[in-house]
């Protein structure tokens, strides 16, 4: 026993796992105590179990098990983790319980598994159940069975599904074992229990024996709906209800829970496997179906039938099956056979279901117009068939079809149309069957009750009567207005007996028990006992002359079944009902009329009514109102009185007061009886004679508004406008058209006929009388406000000057709203019919479309165009298409029957060739536009094959299919797309393009659709797949569609679909489901019908909760779901999509307005300091990871709360990129006004914008960049330095940026960091930096090591952290990196450094590979610069470092770097990062001793000056403001060879000082040869720095700004000329139309560019030659293509445009026609708007230049001549060079070269030059550009570019500078001071002084006003001297350069100076050397 006390020690869960059974059975019971005691069901014990209670089942002893299994029961029952074991512990129950002999075990193990079905995890349960089946155990498969049985009977089918089950049923009834057997027969009883015959399909094939037990036992099932006894955990509610009615008493009350709950049908269908049936087709089906012998036929037919019996058909393609049968039921003569076939299509319909709809609009009209047969077996199989083929689709899609045989000439199609009718009906719903349905299908019917042939008549009353029924009296009453009471009686009676599909639930059906006593007595009443305004009207029954419910008038507009609008309200139609008989009131004779009318006038009255004296008959007028005025309504005799006011004289009455009285009394009488059609007719005409009197017309629109408002206006209006245009009169035509025009206005437009109206205004707008025309137009006007564009289709055709009049009033009304109507309607009770209404109205719009005169095209689609469709050459089938496109086009609109062409066109949606795919779709786009709203019966065979083209790898191919479908679903709604399992099939497909196309496509649709049909829930599967794509972009299209799918499927259905998922990918969806639940939009509301159209005041009413519900919600919808009924009535999410732009709802828009015009950051005092104090406290989570978690996200949200205001902070949080772009606008714009409150959110900012680094989406990022750099920019204007915390927890994350695959965020980052550097040391960015080198990512630590090379460049050796050493051997282990950017990133990086620190980077770096350290020699070798001293900069570094540790953090500060910022940037742009420093003299030494040790070797004079120190040289020099130059290459390199020249010039263009920079460029463009070479890239970036330059406004802020901006504009002048005309052209074409496409480029900015290309087309004439012209016009095009030209007429200016023009215009007179054999580089010129723009022009050109040719010929001739003398120009050449030759006549020399040189251009003038000498050919070069400056410089300078007049002073000096040329003698005497010159000048250009004079020095401003001025003249000649490649003695040079040494000094004035001032000078400056020298001593 010692052993045993061991074990009872033990705690509980380890004696349950103890290797004793006793133990174990003693951990077992106090493991059962123990759960039964614990209370709190998510108690930690719990959990300690979860390992073990899997043992607990699977015991191997049986004692210990039994009480392991109690304990589990326990568990299972208590324990909330208790769900996480279901399927190891259910898979042991199975294989290790049930096998147990004990039954006790198995009933426990059976509990345990209905424990976790009650837990909800009846899935899991199930499969280990199911898989249980699958066992050898005979005695496990029994207890399965027996536990899915007992699971089912408790919980119903609708928690246990049964498909699965009993798609193993059949095998389980061939068992061997008979208990197996007789379980499956219990199960099979216990299923047919809950499903009914539904059961029957699936078990068809079971063994006859077993299937008639079956039957034995299901009849005894008793009858009752099964009930669910047990509930699952989330049922209680229901439980609770259920224990109730068990207490109560049974089934007492059960009925009313009946409902709620009822079981779901399940439909025998869904548990059939699908049948593949097209390949078992016979093989030779296609043949034998078109044979000639009947009985093949019926063969083929035979073997389909069989096949189609099969109860459920897999989806493919039936279309060529379809095709065929449906040919056999149209064309075959043998109606055996159309029956036969006629049954196929009903099996394929009743196999396929919802699968067929695509073919059944082929099919539905061949079997309707075949019901001609006679023959009953025939007849049957077509009913058989078109039910069949009704089930698969919507009537919608087939009413076309049906309505147009219903006027068929045949009775008996006549009559099975109207039943099919009927039969389609009863399965309709109330929602199925929209008055727009009913309006069409009742009128045919109406004709088919009064048709001759009885059956015709009866089959009409059954569909009315079934219509009925479905639809309710209120619905359909409106069209029944003129049906006669036996008729109606007898519809009504038809409506008694109709069974409808869908039981009695149909609102019909319930109104009709209220309803029935009274539809009895008042015929046409609604029978609604609902509505209020009834009961008045029905109270008094029997057919009154009124119905007391309606105060005044006659029936609101309620006169016809087309006059289907009105208030949809039952007062209307309860007023109607009375007032049918009246408004056929027969016409009384004369006698009776006057009988009346003397009953109720005075006899004077009657009398005098034809006195002859008009004071009579106007006192008989004024009795006889008064009268009237008495009179009540029903004793008026209205027609009777009219007919007396007829009377002679009647309407030809002369005096004007009788007359105007009269038509008052009209009106009275309209207005206060029941004033009929008849007695209108008696009067209209009177009135529309009088209504153009200038006296008496308003009292006729009077007495017309009264009679419309009685007798409708829609029959008035057609009344009176036939009677106008009957009549000559032009006065009465127009003021009727005015009186319309105000008349829609007051009552609206419902019912108006509008093709009535049409044809009538079209007469008018042909009228010779403007008035006529006039009012016309005013009338479309008012008629477009109601019909809206549609409107303009009529009159497509009418003349264009009547159009654009039309064009214009309709642009009057755009964006007004139609005016509720005010007559008509508010006599009746408001909005009792509101959704009546609302239909009625939207249909108005749509009416007008369907009233457009359509073309059938169904003849012209050929046989032959099919065939030509579908050839096997590509051309024939281009053809074909293009046949389809004109046929399309000619007829613009065209009826719903197409033939062939939708299968034709179908298959070329996947055609090979691409270019037909596009032209398809674009057929198919002009479809959908010419179809209209009936391109819906095309959706499913048309439409979806264009959502499979979404798929196409292709970019464009998808955009046109994406276009195409938008085309289509803009016709027909999204219902039609979205039922069925077409997209759900399309889904599927796994297709990474058509996912992303199609969720990106629903995300766009859905949230705009207030309901979808259920089979979206298809689509659920497939998303969620989508949601774990292995592509990036599927993946977060299906997150942005995830939230509305949910707002349409609700939460807990997607939650449902998850439980298919794998587990791991279900915690995620459902993770992500929880995200979108947060975002899910409300759906939008229902069409707010205030805004326009017809409305009584009490809509308006409301409407008024909804907008104040909206102000609430508007801003806070994103954040929490409102309650979705809230949500519904007001609609106003703030989600715009929304709203829909219905303008009740501006209201809250406005009021969030208002909340968006506060500050967006709220400053919170101290709050930063208190978020950082928290941060090191570890309060909150440190700003530290790889990938941002969501309790990040969380943190960041929760402290932006207080300083971020709400609405923007929805948008920063928003799950949809779009948002953040908006968030990051108004940021942008907010950023200036509020600098000081983005400084106090800054950290949190930076923190946010982190998280946008980790957005997959582009332009969030680029958008989040540009804020940055924007951002930066302020912070460093106001001198802010980032704190510690906000750069740890930004700037590592920016780094990860710098290794982006695209170029633009590259340098976008880039440029944010040197930015950086402005409020944050550069050392410590360096460590950032440095960290960003161990990237993975090779683009980053190349970039990264880049920009520390930069950092070293700017700022020296005291940058590397934490030491230089460290630094650098770190940098070093890159040059053996394995990519090579990275190596050569690390090379440059530590060149750079060699550069500033000279060979003791070697010792720094260390020891280095041989491989790598070769490397390294070798690249500084060729970097070929000398280390030169430390660079400046790191003096000014110093002083700013220092300040900075100093100082606390935070401190603000202002580095010398003050306005550099901008200088500092363009310098990094130009690649050598310089800045200014005010430290000269340690550079200057460094430099002088690099030049002493060089120089030695070459010359003796040198050491002598050098060996002094200069430093001293300033006392008695003054010193000038210097002016640094990068690093100056030394003299003696720069005369050996030209690239160190090219070098010394680059380095100046680098230079910190604006000035030189800008010079040097200028000397780099001096030098054609040179300028030539710069590409187009390179031309562009050149040119958009220089004009964002002068546009800068900082620019103008530095003290000598103008001076800058006048160089800049000259340099800009000379780049112009001298680039390459090729290249610089493109690039500023390019340029254009990216500052065009720009948002944020300034229109100032496009115009410089423009200007420069106006400069540009001024030089073509020179240039054309040059020029490559194919490429100009390939940009041309390209540029064309950007901006067609409705695009560039949009821009804000014309500049574009006509530059654009007058570039072509120029190029096209150049050229002439030749310019067309140019377009060789553009791909299609035909489709090219470049081509047609070129031909209009060159035709132009032609028509105007016939003398051009001989102007031309001319040329031609001299060119020849110009050959032949060749050798007489060379004489005449060397006559000119002689000239110059000579000292006296050398201008007049080189005015003459010049002249020549201009005049032939190609003349060769090369060998004159050769010979002479290198200075003859400068001075000759430079004479020639001194002549032409001259020339044309001053007057084209200052016209062209815009420079302001001031400019020309300086402009011509300026070049005289460069032209210094002086002959000066050449012997050798004044050798010795030339080099101390030339020394002397090096020396000071290093140490950054002018090389001008001290004494005559000009004053600083002046030496900037010459620009152009290289600063030091010897470079540009040395330059130009270098490019010819000729030298000649050093002597020479020294003297060129001493004499442009000496004219720089002289200033403006000398433009050639005399050999003997050279001279002197050159004494002069011997003297200051001597001064030097001797000071020096």
């Amino acid at each position: 026993m010692g052993d045993d006390s061991e074990w009872m020690k033990l705690p509980i869960d380890q004696k349950c796992e103890h290797k004793l059974w006793k133990a174990r059975l003693n951990g077992y019971e106090e493991a059962l105590k123990l759960f039964q005691k614990i209370d709190d069901e998510k108690s930690p014990e719990w959990s300690k179990y979860l390992g073990l209670v899997k043992k607990f089942v699977t015991d191997s002893n049986a004692v210990a098990q039994l009480k392991g299994l109690e304990a589990a029961l326990a568990y299972v029952e208590n324990a909330h983790v208790a769900g996480k074991t279901t399927g190891e512990v259910a898979s042991g129950v199975v294989n290790k319980v049930f096998n147990q002999p004990k039954a006790r075990a198995k009933e426990l193990g059976l509990d345990i598994c209905l424990m976790y079905i009650e837990i909800e995890k009846g899935e899991a349960v199930q499969e280990e159940l199911l898989k249980g089946l699958d066992n050898k155990n005979p005695k496990i498969i029994v207890a399965c069975i027996e536990t899915l049985r007992k699971a089912l009977s408790e919980f119903g089918s609708k928690i246990i599904s049964l498909k699965p089950i009993i798609k193993v049923l059949p095998k389980l009834f061939e068992s061997r074992e008979k208990a197996v057997r007789d379980e499956a027969k219990l199960l099979a009883v216990e299923i047919y229990r809950w499903i009914r015959d539904a059961l029957r399909p699936p078990l068809q094939n079971i063994n006859s024996v077993q299937l008639k037990e079956l039957e034995e036992e299901w009849v005894k099932v008793s009858s009752a709906a099964p009930k669910q006894t047990r509930f699952l955990r989330s049922q209680q509610e229901l439980k609770a209800k259920f224990e109730q009615q068990q207490a109560v008493g049974g089934d007492a009350d059960g009925g009313g829970d009946d409902e709620e709950e009822a079981v779901p049908q399940v439909d025998a269908y869904e548990l059939l496997e699908a049948v593949e049936i097209l390949s078992k087709l016979p093989k030779d089906f296609y043949e034998k179906i078109e044979a000639k012998k009947w009985q093949e036929r019926k063969e083929a037919l035979e073997a389909v039938e069989l096949l189609v019996k099969n109860p459920k058909l897999e989806a493919g393609d039936y279309a060529d099956l379809v095709k065929v049968l449906k040919k056999v039921v149209g064309k075959d003569t043998n109606v055996m056979l159309v029956a036969l076939a006629a049954k196929c299509l009903a099996g394929l319909a009743a196999g396929l279901r919802k699968k067929f709809g695509q073919y059944a609009g082929h099919v539905v009209p061949t079997i309707l117009e075949k019901f001609k047969e006679k023959k009953p077996q025939v007849v049957q199989a077509l009913q058989e068939a078109i039910d069949a083929i009704f089930l698969t689709t919507t009537l919608q899609n087939i009413s076309e079809d049906v309505l147009a045989v219903m006027d068929n000439k045949n009775p008996t199609i006549k009559q099975q149309t109207s039943l099919f009718i009927a039969r389609s009906f009863r399965h309709c719903t109330p929602s199925t069957l929209p008055k727009s349905l009913l309006k069409p299908f009742c009128a045919a019917l109406l004709k088919h009750i009064n048709d001759s042939a009885p059956e015709v008549r009866d089959a009409g009353f059954e569909a009315l009567g079934t219509a009925l029924k479905v639809a309710g009296e209120k619905a359909v009453n409106p069209f029944l207005a003129d049906v006669d009471k036996l008729k109606l009686d007898r519809i009504k009676e038809c409506a008694e007996k109709v069974e409808l599909v869908y039981g009695k639930k149909t609102g019909g059906a319930a109104e009709k028990k209220e309803g029935k006593p009274i539809t009895g007595k008042t015929p046409a009443l609604s029978g609604t006992g609902g509505d209020k305004e009834t009961k008045d009207a029905a109270s008094k029954p029997g057919p009154l002359k009124k119905a007391p419910a309606v105060k005044s008038g006659g029936p609101p507009k309620k006169g016809k079944p087309a006059a289907a609008a009105g208030m949809g309200g039952a007062g209307a139609k309860g007023k109607k009902g009375p007032e049918t008989k009246e408004i056929f009131e027969s016409e009384l004779s004369i006698e009776v009329c006057e009988e009346k009318a003397a009953a109720v006038l005075p006899a004077s009255c009657i009398q005098q009514l034809d006195s002859g004296n008009w004071k009579e008959r106007l006192a008989c007028m004024e009795e006889f109102q008064k009268a009237v005025e008495l009179m009540e309504r029903n004793e008026m005799p209205c027609q009777a009185l009219v007919r007396m006011l007829a009377k002679k004289p009647g309407w030809k009455e002369t005096n004007f007061q009788v007359m105007q009285m009269k038509l008052h009394i009209v009106a009275l009488i309209a207005q206060k009886g029941n004033f009929s059609k008849t007695s209108a007719q008696v009067v209209l005409d009177g009135l529309v004679d009088k209504v153009g009197d200038v006296k008496c017309g308003s009292n006729a629109k009077e007495a017309m508004t009264a009679i419309a408002e009685a007798c409708q206006l829609p029959w008035t209006a057609e009344q009176v406008v036939a009677m106008a245009f009957s009549q000559k009169n032009p006065k009465n035509q127009s003021e009727t058209l005015n009186w319309l025009s105000n008349a829609i206005k007051e009552f609206g437009f419902s019912g108006l006929n509008v093709k009535a109206f049409i044809s009538n205004v079209k007469t008018a707008l042909a009228a010779t009388n403007p008035a006529v025309r006039t009012s016309a137009i005013t009338l479309l006007g008012v008629m477009y406000l109601y019909v809206g564009p549609p409107l303009r289709m009529f009159f497509e055709d009418e003349k264009p000057a009547l159009l654009s009049q039309i064009d214009a009033e309709f642009e009057k009304m755009q964006g007004q709203t139609a005016p509720a109507p005010t007559r008509g309607i508010s006599r009746h009770s408001g909005g009792g019919g509101d959704d009546g209404e609302e239909e009625e109205q939207e249909d108005v719009g749509n009416d007008v479309v369907d009233l457009l005169p359509r073309t059938d095209i169904g003849d012209k689609i050929t046989a032959e165009l099919v065939s030509k469709i579908g050839d096997k050459n590509w051309k024939i089938r281009k053809e074909g298409l293009d046949e389809v496109t004109s046929i399309i086009n000619d007829a613009k609109f065209i009826q719903p029957n197409i033939g062939e062409l939708p299968a034709a066109l179908k298959s070329r949606l996947n055609d090979s060739n691409k270019i037909l795919v596009q032209q398809t779709l674009s057929i198919l786009q002009q479809l959908a536009t010419a179809m209209g709203p009936n391109i819906k019966q095309h959706v499913k065979n048309l439409g979806i094959p264009v959502i499979t083209v979404l798929g196409d790898s292709k970019n464009n191919v998808r955009a046109a299919a994406l276009a195409t479908v938008n085309a289509w679903a803009e016709q027909t709604g999204m219902k039609e797309w979205l039922e069925g399992e077409d997209l759900s099939e399309e889904l599927k497909k796994e297709n990474p393009f058509l996912r992303q196309e199609l969720l990106g496509w629903l995300a766009e649709k859905l949230p705009t659709l207030r309901s979808v049909p259920s089979d979206l829930l298809l689509c659920v599967p497939h998303l969620y797949s989508c949601l774990e794509d292995r592509n990036g972009d599927v993946r977060k299209k299906a997150q942005d569609a995830l939230p509305f799918f949910m707002m349409h499927l609700g939460f807990e259905k997607m939650a449902k679909a998850t439980g298919k998922l794998k587990p791991t990918s279900k915690d995620q969806v459902l993770a992500m489901l929880e995200k979108a639940k947060a975002n899910m939009p409300a759906k939008p509301a229902p069409p707010a019908k205030a805004s326009s159209r017809v409305v009584g005041g009490a809509a308006l009413a409301k409407f008024q909760p909804a907008s104040a519900l909206a102000e609430d919600l508007g801003s806070n919808t994103m954040e929490s779901k409102p309650d979705p009924k809230k949500a519904k009535a007001g609609g106003a999410s703030s989600k715009a999509k929304g709203v829909q732009g219905k303008k009740v709802l501006s209201k809250p828009n406005l009021k969030e307005d208002d909340d968006k015009s506060g500050p967006i950051f709220i400053i919170v005092p101290n709050g930063k300091e208190q978020r950082m104090k928290d941060e090191k406290g570890l309060k909150v989570l440190k700003w530290n990871f790889t990938t941002p978690r969501d309790e990040y996200i969380e943190q960041l949200k929760t402290q932006m709360s207080s300083c971020v205001a709400k609405w923007l902070q929805d948008e920063m949080f928003h799950a949809d990129f779009q948002h953040h772009n908006k968030a990051l606008a108004v940021m942008i714009e907010h950023l200036e006004s509020e600098k000081d409150g983005v400084i106090s959110c800054l950290d949190l900012i930076l923190k946010w914008l982190t998280l946008r680094f980790f957005d997959t989406n582009t332009s969030v990022l680029m958008k989040a960049l540009e804020y940055l750099k924007l951002l930066f920019n302020l912070l460093s204007q106001e001198e802010y330095h980032l704190t510690e915390n906000e750069a740890s927890s930004f700037i590592p994350y920016l780094i990860l940026k710098v290794g982006e695959p695209k170029d633009v965020i590259r340098k976008d980052v880039r440029a944010i960091l040197n930015r950086m550097c402005l409020i944050y040391p550069a050392s410590k960015m360096f460590t950032f930096i440095m960290e960003g080198t161990k990237s993975k990512n090779s683009k980053q630590r190349a970039e990264c090591l880049e920009e520390l090379g930069c950092l070293v460049e700017s700022y020296g050796m005291n940058v590397c952290q934490p030491t230089p050493g460290k630094a650098l051997k770190e940098m070093a282990t890159h040059i053996g990196d394995r990519d090579n950017t990275v190596r050569n990133a690390a090379l440059n990086t530590i060149v750079t450094v060699y550069n500033v620190h000279g060979d003791q980077v070697f010792k720094l770096i260390g020891n280095l590979s041989e491989k790598d350290m070769s490397m390294l020699e070798e690249r500084i070798k060729r970097s070929a610069k000398r280390p030169s001293a430390a660079p400046v900069r790191q003096a000014e570094e110093k002083p700013q470092r220092t300040q900075n540790i100093s100082a606390n953090a935070s401190m603000l500060r202002k580095g010398p770097a003050e306005d550099m910022s901008s200088k500092l940037n363009q310098n990094r742009n130009m690649g050598s990062h310089s800045e200014t420093t005010h430290t000269v003299p340690r550079e200057f030494q460094l430099d002088l001793d690099e030049i002493e040790n060089d120089n030695g070797t070459v010359r003796c004079e040198m050491p002598a000056l050098v060996q002094h120190k200069l430093d001293d040289i300033f006392e008695p020099v003054l010193i000038p403001e210097p002016k640094i130059r990068a690093v100056s290459p030394h003299f003696d390199d720069m005369h050996s060879n030209t690239a160190s020249t090219i070098n010394f010039v680059i380095s100046q263009v680098a230079s910190g000082d604006i000035n030189t920079s800008i010079q040097a460029l200028a000397q780099l463009f001096q030098i054609e040869s040179l300028a030539r070479e710069a590409s187009t890239g390179v031309l562009k970036d050149l040119m958009h720095g220089l004009i964002t330059l002068m546009l800068d406004s900082r620019v103008e802020d530095l003290e000598e700004g103008e001076q800058v901006i006048r160089s800049v504009n000259l340099l800009v002048v000379k780049v112009l000329e001298k680039s390459d005309q090729t290249n610089i052209l493109s690039a500023l074409l390019v340029l254009l139309q990216d500052s065009l496409l720009a948002t944020a480029s300034s229109p100032k900015f496009s115009e410089l560019v423009m200007k420069c290309l106006w400069r540009m087309v001024r030089l073509l004439p020179e240039t054309i030659n040059s020029i490559n012209l194919d490429r100009i016009l390939l940009d041309i095009h390209i540029f064309m293509k950007v901006f067609p030209k409705e695009k560039l007429k949009q821009c804000k200016s014309e500049f574009p445009i006509r530059t654009l023009k007058t570039l072509l215009h120029t190029l096209c007179k150049l050229k002439g026609p030749k310019i067309l054999d140019h377009l060789t580089m553009i791909d299609n010129k035909n489709e090219s708007e470049l081509e047609a723009h070129l031909c209009r022009v060159m035709k132009h050109t032609m028509d105007q230049s016939g003398s051009k040719a001989d102007k031309d010929t001319e040329k031609g001739a001299s060119r020849i001549e110009e050959k032949a003398s060749k050798a007489k120009v060379n004489d005449i050449l060397a006559e000119i060079f002689k000239k110059i030759g000579s000292k006296e006549n050398t201008k007049e020399g080189l005015a003459e070269l010049y002249e020549y040189k201009k005049k032939y251009s190609d003349a060769d003038i090369e060998p004159f030059l050769k010979n002479s000498s290198q200075f003859f050919q400068s001075y000759v070069e430079r004479g020639l550009r001194l002549i032409e400056t001259e020339r044309e410089g001053k007057g084209r300078i200052a016209a062209s570019t815009g420079i302001s007049p001031q400019m020309e002073g300086t402009c011509v000096p300026a070049s005289t500078h460069t032209v210094s040329s002086s002959i000066g003698n050449t012997n050798g005497e004044e050798v010795g001071p030339s080099v101390y010159l030339e020394r002397l000048k090096i020396l000071r250009q290093r140490c950054g002084l002018d090389n001008a004079k001290q004494e005559d020095r000009p004053p600083l401003t002046s030496l900037l006003s010459k620009p152009a001025v290289p600063t030091v003249a010897s470079s540009t000649d040395m330059l130009h001297s270098k490019l010819s490649q000729l030298r000649e003695s050093r002597e020479q040079y020294q003297h060129l350069d001493l004499d442009s040494n000496q004219t720089h000094s002289s200033g403006i004035g000398t433009t050639l100076a005399s050999p003997s001032s050279a001279a002197a000078n050159i004494d002069d400056l011997k003297k200051r050397l001597e001064r030097i020298k001797s000071s020096r001593k």
